[in-house]
């Protein structure tokens, strides 16, 4: 299981988009692709046969998972993230702030 997953609304702790906010869009080995962080432009090649037009675009490029904290909407910042066994023997996600489920 891991700390941060598809989905996750998280906020970003270290780089140049730093205290930006996003939801998760996919989650790669040790990277993530967040909605609205670390956008890059991208100079494309059209093609006529597939409809994709040419031109400058905006990709959003993947963000390592070390400068990643789930946002704690009670809190209203970065939580940190482990891992609880309920008593039905269900493993689910807590803040270590808190102690609340994800």
């Amino acid at each position: 299981m891991r700390k941060i997953i598809t989905g996750d609304d998280v906020i970003v702790v270290a780089g140049k988009d730093k205290g930006r906010r996003g939801t998760v869009r996919q989650v790669l080995e040790e990277t993530a692709i967040v909605d609205g962080v670390n956008v890059a432009k991208k100079h494309q090649k059209g093609n006529p046969n597939s409809g994709v037009p040419g031109g400058i675009i905006d990709k959003e490029m993947p963000i390592d998972l070390s400068n990643l904290m789930v946002f704690n909407p009670t809190t209203g910042k970065g939580g940190r993230v482990g891992f609880k066994t309920l008593d039905d023997g269900k493993k689910v996600r807590v803040f270590k702030s808190n102690g609340e489920t994800v």
